[in-house]
């Protein structure tokens, strides 16, 4: 049977980064070439309902075990993109086994090393195999290797080499990374009770607080004139955004914060003397905190265009999602039974805020309480991303352990 590293090899192969200029959905063909792909493969194990949507989003369910009464259908989602940040194709995977500790030498040619003194999770993986990048991309574990664990999973149910379970319901999503992976999520269709996304960092996390999130988009107005002729008549709109930029706080920018600490980040900015828009991420834990960061944006642009007489700055929200935490709270056995599981692996939960989110936050307020948990992986989104062979089957483990104990129970709560 097909361990979920070497699953994981395979669909790195797949180039399946999202595009957020894209109109499409998905965003970009490869993710549903990999829908496809993915559908295949369950359909090969014998799940049943398997489908891909027009959207690209795929899902299947596998029936109870014969001895299994419950009445909770649970569900596990991953979603199938990778961020644009840095490339997603092409990737180069390295393994290293019984890893040593010591600083690891990605790219020998171009210098790139990741060291311990820079990345000290590094240490807590002595002798164990690490899958790392080349140096050159990412790795795609966010989220490839939810993917392949929640696969790995499957097949052990449909082989019967796993815990009894009721019915499990599995989906996969498209355009996680670009903020839209629960768009098109059918939650009626999918019909699970509850659900897990497996989307997170290292083994044995168990998410269910993310930040409140919405995007800030601001767009300077500017006068063009000659340089040689431009006294008191030309206003950059450069150096407006400057201004901007300079009255917001630098210690609440996410190289500044950590754990429960909300932040605004400047993402992206383009303009010239006439025109400079700039988009802004915005988020925090607690909605007061990011109505009051909004209120300070709102303020800054109605003081710049007092201070030049001329309305210069317009500032729009949009929102991305919320906090999941009130929803995971009315639903704690969710979490409850995640502990559960852990332990009975002899290993410690860890219970962590998100500094970010998941389709589970939007699937949340969807009807489908949706915590999520490791796939133990580390430093997404970068070429010193990594993952253990061992975390990724202590995963699999796990979903099989918290499938097992809702088979056990009467009702959630019990």
């Amino acid at each position: 049977m097909e361990k979920a590293f070497e699953r994981f090899l395979r669909y790195i192969k797949y180039d399946t980064t999202s595009d957020h200029t894209s109109q499409n959905v998905p965003s970009t063909y490869s993710q549903l070439e990999f829908a496809h792909m993915l559908a295949q493969e369950l359909r090969d194990m014998g799940a049943e309902r398997v489908n891909v949507s027009e959207y690209g989003y795929v899902t299947a369910a596998i029936p109870a075990s014969k001895d299994c009464s419950t009445k909770t259908t649970l569900g596990f989602i991953a979603h199938m993109d990778t961020t644009d940040e840095m490339p997603g194709g092409n990737i180069k995977a390295k393994i290293i086994e019984n890893y040593d500790g010591s600083n690891i030498i990605l790219n020998e040619k171009l210098g790139i090393v990741m060291k311990v003194s820079e990345f000290d999770s590094l240490k807590n993986y002595m002798g164990q195999t690490l899958i790392t990048t080349d140096g050159t991309t990412l790795l795609g574990a966010d989220d490839k290797a939810g993917v392949a664990e929640i696969m790995t999973m499957a097949q052990r149910m449909l082989t019967g080499n796993a815990p009894s379970h009721g019915e499990i319901k599995i989906g996969f999503t498209p355009d996680e990374e670009i903020g839209s992976g629960a768009e098109y999520f059918d939650v009626a269709s999918f019909g699970a009770d509850f659900a897990y996304t497996v989307d997170g960092g290292a083994f044995g996390e168990i998410e269910y607080e993310n930040f409140n999130a919405s995007t800030a988009c601001v767009n300077i107005k500017g006068v063009s004139i000659h340089p040689g002729d431009a006294k008191n008549k030309m206003i950059n709109s450069i150096l407006l955004a400057n201004e901007f930029v300079n009255m917001l706080d630098i210690a609440k920018t996410p190289q500044h914060t950590e754990g429960y600490e909300g932040f605004w980040h400047l993402n992206e900015i383009s303009g010239g003397i006439e025109n400079t828009s700039m988009i802004f991420i915005l988020r925090d834990h607690d909605a007061s905190k990011l109505t009051a960061l909004q209120k300070r944006f709102e303020a800054i642009a109605n003081y710049l265009n007092s201070k030049y007489e001329m309305n210069l700055a317009e500032v729009s929200f949009e929102e991305s999602y919320k906090n999941m935490k009130q929803i995971i709270e009315d639903n704690f056995h969710l979490i409850k039974n995640a502990c559960k599981a852990l332990e009975i692996m002899g290993e410690e939960p860890i219970i962590i805020p998100i500094r970010g989110g998941t389709d589970g936050a939007r699937l949340s307020y969807m009807g489908l309480p949706c915590p999520n948990l490791g796939t133990g992986g580390h430093n997404f989104h970068g070429r010193y991303e990594y993952i253990t062979t061992q975390a990724m089957d202590k995963t699999v483990d796990l979903l099989l352990n918290i499938a097992s104990l809702y088979a056990r129970q009467g009702s959630p709560n019990e």
